[in-house]
C-alpha cells in the first residue's frame, strides 16, 4: 500500500553554472539565471509503502510523517535563498530535480525500515512542472514489466 503526504515552502534560487559566463547562462537557463533570483511555491508530496498494520489500520502515524517533513524539509528550506542558505544548493545548481534528489536524501533514511519504506518524492516548481524521484526496486519492477511487455 502507498501512503502520500504533502508539504509546502516557498525558496528563492539561480540557476546557473559559475564556470559559465552570464549568456552561457541565460542561453540555457533564461529567465532563470536572473543574478537577483527568483522564488517558488513548492509543493513536494512524499510516498510511504508499507502494509497496514493489523491492529491500527495505518501503514505509519500519518503526525509523524508531518512532523519529518517540517523537521527535514520545511524548516530548513522555506523562505530561504537556496543557492546562499541551504547546502549542497552552495555547490550545486538548484533544478527542481537537484532539489527533489535532496529531499530524497534527506529523508531516505528517516523512512527505512521493514514496515514502511520511502517510495517516491514528488516535487512540484509550478503546477505545470514536477519531478519525481522513484526508490530504486520500483524501477526496476517497471523497466522488467516494460521488457516484459
Amino acid at each position: 500500500m502507498f501512503v502520500t503526504r504533502k508539504a509546502e515552502f516557498s525558496a528563492s534560487h539561480i540557476c546557473r553554472v559559475a564556470e559559465w559566463s552570464d549568456t552561457q547562462n541565460h542561453e540555457f537557463f533564461g529567465e532563470e539565471a536572473n543574478p537577483s533570483g527568483h522564488g517558488h511555491n513548492y509543493v513536494v508530496e512524499v510516498t510511504l509503502e508499507g502494509e497496514p498494520d493489523p491492529v491500527t489500520g495505518m501503514v505509519i502515524d500519518l503526525k509523524q510523517v508531518k512532523s519529518i517533513l517540517e523537521e527535514e524539509i520545511v524548516e530548513p528550506m522555506d523562505h530561504r535563498f537556496l543557492n546562499y542558505e541551504v547546502p549542497p544548493f552552495d555547490s550545486i545548481v538548484p533544478t527542481t530535480a537537484n532539489v527533489a534528489r535532496e529531499i530524497w536524501k534527506r529523508l531516505e533514511a528517516r523512512f527505512d525500515s521493514p514496515a514502511v519504506r520511502l517510495a517516491r518524492v514528488r516535487l512540484f516548481e509550478t503546477a505545470d512542472l514536477y519531478v519525481d524521484v522513484i526508490a530504486d526496486s520500483e524501477m526496476e519492477s517497471a523497466l522488467d514489466g516494460e521488457l516484459a511487455a
